[in-house]
């Protein structure tokens, strides 16, 4: 099971996550006292990772690499994909290796897996709320620092879509944008003369539209517009450019809200406030 993370270093993050763990450069640390002192060195332990509720699957082939980072010959099956819906009780993975190696990656392994199941897991559930095919669930740029891109490739696992990675790969006009820049339309200007393809524009009323329109914004984002008022937003835009609403959307409220004929709903809480997924590590010691 491959993972393909453009711009993120899964060997890095590993190392990195282990070396905390550890206490790595700290007096004393570097080591799991615990499996040192209790675990013989050359003990073998097997061991099944399993859902304890019903979940959407995110992580895997990370947790994976956890354990093959501190025991190279392990033995790892996948007995799902990421991105697959699986009840209570499923087995996900079954691995056997050495048992200080197993011991010390199963905790860094699990969270990562609890983490971003729960972030798949509720996106899922926005999905199936929404219900609605021709409006696509955004995430937002609301992550954790250094774990935005498994964060927004648990929303694919999930069955939504990204908004703009980073700062980098697209403009969105706020208000402190436009406050400085003295109005909707002379903020999207500069954008557009600055050479920015992508240009999002943040709409909270719906005498900015046309300036934003006129100006070069290529999207609109209707801020914390109700669906009466979404609904006049999208005829008054007419397809001229993609439309997304924002801000209030909740399980209660997504469906109403896509249906005001917005191509996008971008919901921030996806990856703030998903609750980890119930999962967990069982092992058994071998011979």
């Amino acid at each position: 099971m491959g993972l393909q993370l453009q711009g993120f270093d899964l060997d890095a993050f590993v190392r990195d996550t282990l070396a905390e763990d550890l206490g790595e450069g700290l007096p004393g640390g570097g080591r799991d006292v615990t499996s040192e002192a209790v675990i013989p060195a050359d003990a073998r332990f097997t061991g099944v990772m399993d859902s304890r509720d019903p979940v959407t699957v995110a992580g895997l082939p990370i947790a994976a690499a956890f354990f093959r980072a501190l025991d190279p010959d392990c033995t790892i099956e996948h007995l799902v994909e990421d991105g697959t819906r699986v009840p209570a009780g499923t087995d996900l993975m079954r691995l056997e290796g050495n048992g200080r190696a197993m011991l010390t990656a199963e905790r860094a392994a699990l969270n990562t897996v609890q983490h971003l199941s729960g972030i798949a897991t509720l996106v899922r559930q926005y999905v199936d709320a929404m219900d609605n095919p021709d409006c696509t669930l955004l995430d937002t740029r609301k992550t954790l620092p250094g774990l935005r891109h498994l964060e927004k490739y648990a929303v694919r696992m999930g069955g939504g879509s990204n908004h703009r990675m980073g700062l980098w790969d697209a403009a969105m006009i706020k208000d402190n944008h436009v406050a400085v820049a003295g109005s909707v339309g002379e903020a999207v200007r500069r954008a557009r003369e600055a050479g920015v393809a992508q240009i999002i524009c943040e709409v909270d009323r719906i005498e900015q539209i046309e300036p934003a329109l006129a100006a070069g914004a290529t999207r609109l984002l209707l801020d914390n517009m109700e669906p009466d008022r979404l609904r006049e937003a999208v005829g008054i835009v007419a397809g001229r450019v993609p439309t997304e609403a924002s801000g209030g959307i909740n399980l209660d409220t997504i469906a109403a809200k896509a249906a005001t004929g917005v191509d996008f709903v971008s919901v921030g809480r996806l990856t703030q406030s998903a609750p980890a997924a119930d999962i967990g590590l069982d092992f058994t010691t071998l011979g």
